[in-house]
């Protein structure tokens, strides 16, 4: 079966592992999903991004989720804004402050997949993937 927006897979496997309270979760591995991963950990949302072997020998992402010290998710709420049926895009003047700078936006632009304030300080816009807070 093909998966339509693989993206919207990764972060839907995060949230239900973060509502279980599981350690870690596992997602097919792809450039995209590593550098959404990798931008949710500098953020400070993640605890780790580390390549495994998935099942039959599929290359996976393990991501390590994070909570605070009474155990509560780091992440609060995480949720696609752009998908495959309707790409929304902004520049750098219009891209959203995610609760007044509390939260993120991760954003896909010419210069690699970015933080909102990333994005911001490069100059540049492009395609709001999600918004996690």
């Amino acid at each position: 079966m093909s998966m339509s927006d693989p993206i919207a897979d990764m972060l839907t496997r995060v949230r239900n592992g973060l509502q279980v309270h599981r350690e870690y979760v596992d997602v097919d591995a792809s450039r995209v999903k590593r550098s959404v991963a990798e931008v949710l950990q500098r953020e400070g949302y993640l605890r780790d991004v580390r390549s495994v072997v998935g099942r039959a020998g599929h290359p996976a992402l393990r991501i390590f989720l994070k909570y605070d010290d009474d155990g509560q998710p780091v992440i609060q709420r995480l949720g696609r804004v752009s998908s495959p049926g309707r790409r929304i895009y902004r520049g750098v003047r219009e891209i959203p402050r995610i609760l007044n700078g509390l939260g993120i936006a991760v954003l896909t632009t010419s210069k690699g997949i970015l933080s909102d304030r990333e994005a911001r300080a490069q100059g540049v816009g492009g395609e709001i993937l999600c918004e996690v807070w």
